[in-house]
């Protein structure tokens, strides 16, 4: 392809307007053509920062432009279904935030529909994937230096959770990160889910489940622990420590640079992904402008983001009914290896 891939961005809240300002300002091959909101005063408002970009309040009718040739959904995920299905029928690449979809029956209706067409054309942003750290840890997991991975711990914490946060969101929205990150560094997928409820923080709002403690199990027979608290206080942080057979990798302490002067020492901590996961989002959608442009999809697939919703139902089911809840999976089509 010698001219930039055209993208129509569909979303314009925060994640779809820093995608949009990122595939202008740093992705290389790309340009913005179209932006898509069912507010059309915020689309406007982001399009008038993009020469010649159009506003649409309807995903298909911006697919239907010639000026699109992919399309990156940004939108809240119930609305991922219909933009996706959209993006089948004319036969686009989609790069789709996470969650697929909210639920894993409608994520599994993806599945099949992109099956039907005989080939991927969805990248899912899982973007911890891309991020140096994580990498690097995957690349150490597969030398097999450190041995089996036998358990998994992580931690997510924010400092403030967003007003409409509900305590499902907690497990759909935030630990669906972890979740992808324990299938992609166990190489197994998730066969049960146990969510514990601790205390709930008096910083948290109430009737709002935070923090909370998930344990995943693996098909290998390692075992994954998240604490996920939204309402922590002082900053963002995402770690996560490896244990293995001959020894343990951890990433995401976050100690880039640490200061001494006037008798005290220290660093700072990061206040939300935008600024953590910058350059993860960066090499992810060039990675998926990239491919696009070669004609191929590569990253989390779409079946990444259907077994990553079935998780979280069966973590949702856990939270509320208590115990351990095992993850209903359908077969793998051999179009996802």
């Amino acid at each position: 392809m010698a001219t930039p891939l055209g993208i129509a961005v569909i979303g314009t809240g925060r994640m779809g307007a820093d995608h949009v300002r990122r595939i202008q300002e740093v992705v290389s091959g790309a340009r913005v053509t179209a932006v898509v909101d069912i507010e059309a005063e915020r689309a406007k408002a982001v399009a008038a920062r993009v020469e010649g970009c159009a506003v649409h309040t309807d995903p298909a009718a911006a697919m239907a432009s010639a000026e699109v040739d992919a399309v990156l959904v940004a939108s809240p995920g119930p609305a991922h279904e219909a933009a996706l299905m959209a993006a089948f029928a004319r036969d686009l690449p989609v790069l789709c935030e996470k969650p697929l979809t909210p639920d894993a029956a409608s994520a599994l209706r993806l599945v099949e529909a992109e099956r039907a067409l005989g080939r991927r054309r969805v990248q899912v942003g899982f973007m911890r994937r891309y991020d140096a750290e994580y990498t690097r840890l995957k690349a150490l997991l597969e030398t097999g230096q450190l041995g089996r991975p036998l358990m998994l711990h992580q931690r997510h914490r924010n400092v403030a959770s967003a007003s409409f946060f509900t305590s499902d969101m907690l497990i759909t929205d935030s630990v669906a990160h972890e979740v992808d990150v324990t299938r992609w560094l166990a190489g197994d997928e998730i066969t049960a889910v146990t969510v514990l409820r601790p205390a709930s923080s008096a910083g948290a709002p109430e009737g709002l489940i935070d923090p909370q403690f998930v344990v995943l199990e693996t098909a290998g027979g390692a075992l994954a622990d998240v604490e996920i608290f939204v309402n922590c206080g002082f900053g963002y942080q995402v770690q996560a420590e490896a244990v293995c057979e001959r020894g343990t990798a951890r990433v995401g302490d976050g100690h880039a640079m640490v200061t001494a002067m006037a008798g005290r020492w220290g660093g700072s901590i990061t206040q939300d992904w935008t600024e953590r996961f910058a350059d993860a989002y960066d090499r992810e959608v060039q990675a998926w402008v990239d491919a696009t442009r070669r004609g191929e999809v590569t990253g989390p697939s779409i079946w990444d983001g259907y077994a990553a919703a079935a998780v979280c139902e069966a973590g949702v089911r856990s939270l509320h009914e208590g115990g351990r809840v095992e993850v209903e999976l359908a077969p793998r089509p051999s179009l996802y290896g």
